[in-house]
């Protein structure tokens, strides 16, 4: 193994440069932008124009990439449903193909990594291997074989180089994070980039995500509504896994029917908020490439490689907050914001108007049935992003404390999701099932 070149930084010059193009190009479009306004042509009509060409250019850089940019862009995809829709039409057939889509391995590479992992006599191990692969993402790609006892399973295979190419194109992706500000309004991405690189280590041993999904399956063995597939075999950079066949999620949101469209947005939060009471651990990764409708209606989950070690459970403070906040108690909520580090230190904030910040965004578990929206994710989107808002003004006076950016990131993802989904259900009764504090 030596001797293999690294498959992902293979490319590094000319994904370089890709990236590079980025700032370039948000340079050129400024400087044009100033010429139209000076030709008479309104500001909004200039500026739109602006953030629909600077979305163009990114979209398409992301999609040729894979590494770090791949993975942003999967992350950033789950936000897709925020883009205002004369935006979003063109582009979201993009944005699905970077949750599933990567240009494969050689097939001497992936033979290479499995002897590597499993041995020289890694064959005897299968019936059958499909040199074929069957998904590939942002740092390893998904065989289809038969392993050595008769059952279907999914090998997952790391892209060698991942890790250098994945900080590379993190490092230089945090240049220009700004950029996607006009893609993604009032989503702040440098956060979310330095998290992705500070979780790097983790999502590049697989031996970690092999423990993390064997914890998942045995906490949903036999549950009605999820399944997990079990591990058969796993390596620091190979994971061997039941195979799971069911309709991808993408294609629920693409062209589900209402029935399928609510029962997939119930269960994804049925899992977001039972898995750290039942398997003690967040599944941090919601894009829908993870997840499969399997043909007896559950939902299947198939990756682990982000997770959220939650020992404790769900933080009980969060439950608490959303219950008094539904309840008007403005004194209470704001101390307990004060408590857990949400606001700012040295900020005199009035009460009532913290929870006329939060009102809009508790709307979906204020009753028992909600029915979320691309068009209520774009309100918020925007309420919150203009900096004209009040809400904007006040949000800037409040603090997202370290041990909850991971948690609101991946509900902020989740609930991206469901309004590609476009569900309805009783989330409110998910919650006062799942969520310590909610229903006390």
């Amino acid at each position: 193994m030596s001797d293999e070149r690294p498959v992902m930084p293979r490319g590094s010059v000319a994904r370089t440069a890709r990236l590079a193009s980025l700032p370039l190009g948000a340079a050129g479009r400024a400087t044009l932008g100033i010429g139209k306004r000076l030709s008479g042509q309104s500001a909004d009509a200039v500026n739109a124009e602006l953030q629909q060409r600077t979305a163009e250019q990114l979209f398409a850089v992301l999609g040729q990439l894979k590494g770090g940019a791949m993975k942003l862009g999967q992350t950033l995809s789950v936000f897709e449903a925020a883009v205002p829709e004369e935006m979003a039409a063109p582009y979201r057939e993009a944005l699905t193909k970077l949750q599933e889509a990567a240009p494969p391995m050689p097939v001497r590479t992936v033979h290479a990594v499995l002897a590597q992992q499993l041995g020289g006599t890694w064959r005897q191990r299968f019936r059958e291997f499909d040199d074929a692969p069957a998904a590939a993402a942002s740092i390893g790609q998904v065989h289809r074989a038969t392993w050595r006892d008769g059952r279907d399973v999914a090998v997952k295979i790391q892209y060698p180089g991942a890790a250098t190419a994945l900080m590379s194109d993190l490092n230089q992706l945090a240049r220009f994070a700004r950029l996607f500000a006009a893609v993604f309004p009032g989503l702040d991405v440098k956060p979310l980039i330095a998290e992705l690189k500070a979780r790097v280590v983790e999502e590049l041993d697989y031996g970690l995500e092999a423990d993390a999904q064997r914890a998942f399956a045995a906490a949903y063995a036999g549950d009605a509504e999820i399944s997990v597939p079990r591990v058969v075999a796993s390596a620091p950079k190979v994971v061997v896994s039941e195979w799971i066949e069911g309709v991808p999620l993408s294609r629920i949101i693409t062209s589900g029917s209402r029935e399928e469209r609510d029962r997939a947005g119930r269960l994804l939060a049925t899992l977001h908020f039972s898995a750290p009471e039942r398997a003690r651990l967040l599944h941090a990764d919601p894009h829908p490439g993870n997840f499969r409708i399997l043909p007896d209606g559950r939902l299947g989950v198939i990756d682990f490689g982000a997770i959220a070690r939650l020992p404790d459970g769900h933080p009980e403070p969060i439950g608490r907050l959303l219950n008094w906040a539904l309840a008007g108690r403005a004194a209470e909520v704001l101390a307990d914001l004060r408590a857990e580090g949400f606001v700012r230190p040295g900020f005199d904030v009035d009460p009532e108007a913290v929870l006329e910040y939060l009102r809009p965004l508790l709307e979906p578990v204020a009753g028992h049935r909600f029915h979320f929206t691309r068009a209520w994710m774009q309100e918020q989107a925007m309420r919150l992003g203009d900096p004209r808002t009040e809400a904007n003004r006040l949000g800037r006076q409040l603090n997202l404390p370290p041990a909850y950016l991971l948690i609101h990131r991946v509900s902020m993802g989740s609930i991206g999701v469901l309004c590609q989904l476009d569900a309805a259900a009783d989330w409110r009764a998910i919650l006062e099932e799942w969520l310590p504090g909610f229903a006390d």
